[in-house]
């Protein structure tokens, strides 16, 4: 995670981290993330992509699956965003197509459309609940689940890494309004 970041919509600067490790909120950001959006049918290219990508593509509604740096989240019956390290985005870009060749599908990468951040602590679930229309609850929503959602009036996508904490990530020009969202909604909480 990056220190400190400084992100300037408008008039005020939003500077994460926000809050402290013991805060009943803490918002992080997250380093540039190379991102892929992925549209396949082929239960072989499936698989085969899983494999070349080193982690199996999710295909229970909603869920995400992760080795090391690198995941895999189900967005749509046909419908998948893989996550991986930044600087492997050209690399793991050709070697995907390669091994996707004579495979109807789409491979593009969106790395740059979008930055993440994580919302963690013990007032995280009440937070996002001020503004998202899901039901957030452990039973409803553990660990390993991923979906996009709305936050206010923005599209997100929406992970929940632990038992307390929560990957977000939002397009870009969007970001301003949706830390402020949250930044608001966690001063209520102390």
């Amino acid at each position: 995670m990056l220190d400190a970041v400084a992100i300037s919509p408008g008039p005020r600067p939003i500077t994460l981290p926000f809050g402290s490790a013991t805060s009943p909120v803490r918002i992080e950001a997250i380093g540039p993330r190379a991102r892929f959006a992925l549209r396949l049918r082929d239960e072989a290219g499936i698989a085969s992509l899983g494999e070349r990508f080193g982690v199996a593509l999710p295909r229970e509604a909603c869920r995400f699956n992760e080795q090391g740096e690198r995941r895999a989240l189900w967005l749509g019956p046909d419908e998948w965003l893989l996550v991986a390290p930044f600087d492997e985005a050209t690399r793991l870009g050709e070697e995907l197509e390669a091994g996707l060749s004579g495979v109807a599908h789409s491979l593009v990468e969106v790395s740059h459309r979008s930055l993440g951040f994580t919302l963690s602590g013990r007032a995280a679930e009440s937070v996002l609940a001020s503004g998202c229309p899901l039901d957030l609850d452990r039973r409803a929503f553990p660990v390993g689940m991923a979906t996009r959602t709305v936050l206010g009036k923005t599209e997100i996508i929406l992970q929940r890494t632990g038992h307390e904490s929560f990957q977000i990530d939002v397009w870009r020009s969007f970001v301003g309004y949706t830390l402020g969202y949250l930044i608001e909604a966690a001063r209520q909480h102390g």
